[in-house]
């Protein structure tokens, strides 16, 4: 796995692949500025007078609890969009994956034959039920990220690692491998991929470095796909 991730690395460099980098960050940012506006519009349903406190008859002793709570809001909001993030960049990273996968092939692994291609349906559908999974897991647990500390970590980077390791390793297996055969070879190395996802999990919460590493990971998933497929089948 690490080198597959210090391939992927070395690689940014490539002018094959730095348009898709900066395509990548761009799509990154847009999706972490769209969460942070979607969840900031659903929760302003909860309002001052749904709190008992009015802006027409609030007393001024009131007025430090009414900025408290517009705080603490705030705070929910970004806290929700960096929970969500990963995995709602994770579903839209499908569109780059042709893109980085032909780089890091024609760099790597020229003497591969074509790959297998996959209509749009088929692409937004692995997406899209993703993504349906992905916040519905994320929303049962959020009761155990609030209220356990050390534990809410723990579960979320390996709830996550196994989402989104499992994700970008079917969206880099399923151009060369039919369903069956990629979900084959993604059990008998469900270890590894887990560890990746959970890495990749990680990097998506550190800032600024969470908008390069859909791409990042993409290639990365590449070679390790490759290497996975040809330690399976040696010959």
């Amino acid at each position: 796995m690490i080198d597959a991730l210090v391939k992927a690395l070395r690689q940014f460099s490539d002018p094959r692949l730095r348009g898709v980098v900066w395509l990548g960050i761009g799509a990154a940012a847009l999706v972490f500025a769209l969460l942070f506006w979607g969840i900031g519009w659903l929760l302003s349903g909860v309002s001052l007078t749904d709190l008992g406190l009015s802006p027409e008859t609030a007393s001024p002793f009131e007025y430090p609890f009414r900025l408290l709570v517009d705080v603490l809001g705030g705070l929910a909001v970004l806290g929700l969009t960096w929970l969500l993030f990963p995995v709602v960049a994770t579903a839209v990273t499908g569109i780059f994956l042709e893109r980085v996968a032909v780089a890091v092939e024609g760099r790597h692994y020229p003497g591969l034959p074509a790959a297998r291609e996959q209509g749009i349906g088929e692409a937004v559908g692995m997406a899209a039920r993703f993504l349906a999974l992905s916040l519905l897991l994320n929303l049962l647990a959020l009761p155990v990220y609030l209220l356990f500390p050390a534990v809410n970590f723990l579960l979320f980077y390996l709830l996550n690692g196994y989402l989104i390791g499992r994700e970008y390793f079917e969206m880099a297996a399923l151009r060369r491998l039919d369903p069956a055969e990629a979900a084959a070879l993604r059990k008998r190395y469900g270890g590894r991929i887990v560890t990746f996802g959970a890495l990749f999990a990680f990097l998506m919460t550190i800032p600024l470095v969470n908008l390069a590493a859909p791409v990042f990971a993409t290639a990365a998933m590449i070679h390790l796909f490759e290497g996975l497929r040809r330690q399976a089948n040696p010959a």
